[in-house]
């Protein structure tokens, strides 16, 4: 039995949402989402709570019940609210500078390195070490975030890299001198 896949969704106000054929498209005050959803599922709406139902107990019928429930919680979240993913960078030298939809990112390399902001994502820089990525899609402003930490990833001896804001770097001991 999924507990996610049976969980109740509550559909705020200002969000519709309408399923044709197991399309789901949601829209709210932040933009519009569509999702395209396997038919072995039953999406229901009625007033504002949405139901997932499925036919029969297979293995893979389960497994879609609670994702697809997962999946539609997360966009009606981001409609709603929106998602966003900060990040900071440690070292000396090391900075974000954010210029329209290009992030210039200084890491240690000879040369900064520019990134691209995507036309449905927003990149704000809140000081020279920390910037925020924010949108409605929750899968795209999570790869996005991580493909910016993957430059340069935190090493454990002495922290240096990029971060998520608050994630905890786990550090290693150096080499002892000879004694």
């Amino acid at each position: 039995m999924s507990r996610i896949g049976n969980r109740k969704l509550t559909i705020p106000e200002g969000v519709n949402v309408t399923v044709n054929d197991n399309i789901v498209t949601v829209k709210g005050p932040k933009g519009e989402l569509t999702n395209t959803f396997s038919k072995d599922l039953k999406i229901t709406v009625e007033g504002n709570i949405l139901t997932i139902e499925r036919p029969n107990d297979l293995k893979f019928t389960k497994s879609l019940h609670g994702t697809t429930n997962a999946l539609i919680s997360n966009v009606i979240e981001g409609v709603s609210n929106g998602f966003k993913k900060e990040l900071e960078i440690v070292g000396v030298g090391y900075r974000f500078q954010v210029s329209g939809n290009k992030i210039n990112v200084n890491a240690g390399f000879s040369h900064p390195v520019e990134i691209i902001v995507p036309s449905d994502l927003k990149a704000e820089q809140i000081s020279t070490t920390e910037i925020a990525i924010s949108g409605i899609d929750k899968q795209k402003v999570s790869e996005f975030a991580a493909n910016i930490r993957k430059l340069r990833e935190p090493e454990p001896y002495k922290g240096k890299g990029i971060r998520y804001k608050g994630e905890y770097i786990r550090r290693k001991e150096g080499k002892k001198a000879a004694k």
